[in-house]
């Protein structure tokens, strides 16, 4: 009996509000989000962009450890480069903080 069918090289994504958790504070954000499992180490790798905004500027720089947090799912994330258009990338490996489907398992029939 399969329990869900899901591509695994499908992206999940996911775009809406957010929260970038740092040491000293909590940041509101909008971002973008997107990932896929990874056959060759195993992991999911997630990825994305924080739409600018100028308190996370004023906090962060590229390659700051923070964790990312959408809804009640958080993740350990690491903020990169700034894009022209103001917007920090952010990756993660492991859990995203966004609903990721799951692989596609399957159980011996009866």
């Amino acid at each position: 009996m399969t329990v869900r069918e899901h591509d695994p090289y499908e992206l999940d994504e996911w775009s809406g509000a957010a929260t970038v958790i740092t040491e000293e504070t909590e940041i509101p954000v909008e971002v973008t989000l997107r990932g896929s499992f990874q056959p060759i180490d195993g992991h999911f790798h997630w990825y994305g962009r924080i739409a600018p905004n100028v308190a996370l500027s004023e906090t962060c720089r590229g390659g700051a450890n923070v964790a990312v947090r959408a809804g009640d799912l958080t993740a350990p994330a690491r903020l990169s480069d700034v894009d022209p258009w103001g917007r920090f990338r952010v990756t993660g490996t492991g859990r995203p903080p966004f609903p990721a489907a799951a692989p596609a398992t399957t159980s011996p029939a009866d």
